[in-house]
């Protein structure tokens, strides 16, 4: 990155206004820096910034507009049946083959394609969502059950291009390298926020006979509880901080100034 001044056009003037306008004057002033670099990754993993380049609202917290969604013809479903259900706050009906996946469904009818297919056997985690407040593998979900069901994905986080706190916390402590799995990691984390408020038990647990609300979550519950979802790049310490700031509020040193 340079730390010249940079000469930006009006169209980039206004993307960087518009996502990042407390960092517009730096940016004009003395360039882009990594700092910034990292802010417009996490945007990107957060699908607000492909959604604005491209002009999709639908990536935005919104959700998918009922008039989007392209109708196939009959004799390409199989089996087909009509679900409705919210995605990102936004009601949805469309036609699906009954064996589709929920990840098929919201990667190739509704265009999110946020949530990744990994394994597609359940195994990594990179495609979780959260359907009704619980996190789920949506490659091993059917869109035909999610009927009058609540799901939000990556995208439907955000709100106003205000990032979640868990993502501005992953952002934080680059709690991602690569980032294909980090869609699934910070939804998976959004939903702990609930299983820890809740008092539900883990593997770890000390005492599950012990009821409990609002656990505050160590390092081992932490990791415990996030172990369906993998990293091959190894972010694990970056993600156990950023969801501890998450949940605690309270500022986590980053980890690479304690090596």
């Amino acid at each position: 990155m340079n730390n010249r001044p940079t000469q930006l056009t009006e169209e980039e003037k206004k993307l960087f206004g518009d996502l990042m306008p407390e960092e517009l004057e730096e940016i004009i002033q003395t360039g882009l820096n990594r700092r910034h670099f990292m802010k417009l990754v996490g945007l990107a993993s957060a699908g607000l910034l492909t959604g604005y380049l491209l002009g999709a609202e639908r990536a935005f917290a919104r959700g998918v507009a009922l008039g989007e969604i392209d109708e196939l013809p009959a004799a390409a479903i199989e089996n087909g049946v009509n679900v409705s259900f919210k995605v990102n706050s936004a009601t949805t009906r469309l036609m699906v083959d009954s064996r589709m996946t929920l990840l098929d469904t919201l990667r190739e009818r509704l265009g999110l394609t946020g949530s990744k297919k990994g394994c597609d056997h359940g195994q990594c985690g990179a495609c979780t969502v959260i359907v009704d407040g619980n996190r789920v593998l949506s490659c091993l979900t059917l869109a035909a059950t999610c009927e009058g069901k609540s799901v939000i994905t990556i995208e439907g986080l955000a709100k106003d291009n205000q990032l979640n706190p868990m993502q501005e916390a992953f952002l934080k402590h680059d709690g991602f390298q690569c980032g294909f799995c980090t869609s699934g990691q910070i939804c998976s984390a959004v939903a702990l926020m609930k299983e820890a408020k809740e008092g539900q038990a883990s593997y770890v647990t000390a005492n599950v006979r012990q009821a409990q609300t609002s656990l505050m979550l160590s390092n081992e519950e932490i990791a415990e509880r996030m172990s369906g979802n993998i990293c091959r790049c190894g972010a694990y310490p970056n993600i156990v901080a950023a969801i501890k700031e998450a949940q605690t509020g309270k500022s986590v040193e980053q980890i690479w100034l304690t090596i």
